[in-house]
């Protein structure tokens, strides 16, 4: 097995293990590189079919063509979607920075999702090379009934052993590609020939590395208009991969006050 057949197959383990242990279960799809390749890996582990919802926590303030990849793949990969939206900036806690209160929306917004389909599982597709924060995230990551993320209350996880504790109002967040890195997604986009929203892709000497709402997102400078070529910056490359992301320019300690919060 090379590099990435060992992490396709970790992943598939916890998707499998996600599945058996842990219902309602339900995967977030926020239409990016990492979560198309989680729905991929997703339809490889059930036999070519996703046995369990995926939900769009919508802003309504993506790119148009983000929604038009949506309507498209969800008939293509024949999915079951969950749609749900986010209360108005005006509720959010007027103490974050304006980018970070933007993103405060999709806590909400996802925390009432929860509620309402009463799960006890989340897959999302978030990466510890991503971001600081997320660095200190588990694969199985327990939330309490508010939500909230204890980052010093997490279950150990040796040899690939995963725990699930359950109590009444908790759920679990499941990370399967939490070992990937940037450039493992796409050299796997390459391998497996995955479909993507084009904005990843250059026009103009710009493109987008991370996609979020079009208000608080930016592109950066590049010429990459292959998955190849996009390969090839990567492996040169000294700029951050949410570099394009406002909130990343805030205070330090935004995103996390967010991430104990319940954000993604």
């Amino acid at each position: 097995m090379d590099h990435l057949d060992q992490l396709e197959a970790q992943s598939v383990f916890i998707l499998r293990e996600a599945y058996r242990k842990l219902k309602p279960l339900a995967m977030l799809w926020s239409l990016g590189k990492d979560s198309n390749v989680m729905v991929w890996l997703a339809r490889k582990a059930f036999m070519g079919r996703v046995p369990f919802p995926v939900m769009h926590v919508d802003t309504e303030k993506k790119f148009p063509e983000m929604y038009a990849f949506r309507d498209e793949y969800t008939k293509k990969w024949n999915l079951d979607l969950l749609l749900g939206y986010c209360p108005p900036v005006e509720e959010m806690d007027p103490t974050l920075p304006p980018a970070a209160r933007s993103a405060a929306r999709k806590t909400a917004g996802l925390a009432s999702m929860i509620e309402t389909h009463k799960l006890q599982g989340v897959i999302a597709g978030i990466r510890r090379d991503e971001q600081g924060t997320r660095a200190k995230e588990r694969v199985f990551s327990p939330r309490g009934a508010s939500h909230k993320w204890d980052i010093r209350n997490q279950p150990p996880e040796f040899w690939d052993q995963y725990a699930t504790p359950h109590e009444e109002g908790m759920h679990i967040r499941v990370h399967p590609l939490l070992s990937w890195r940037e450039i493992d997604i796409w050299r796997y986009i390459e391998r497996e020939n995955i479909p993507l929203v084009d904005l990843y892709f250059a026009r103009d000497g710009k493109r987008y590395r991370s996609l979020g709402d079009s208000d608080i997102t930016s592109p950066v400078e590049s010429n990459a208009s292959t998955v190849a070529e996009v390969i090839a910056e990567l492996e040169t490359t000294k700029t951050s991969e949410r570099a394009g992301r406002a909130m990343d320019h805030e205070s330090e300690d935004a995103f996390e006050r967010l991430r104990v919060a319940g954000y993604l």
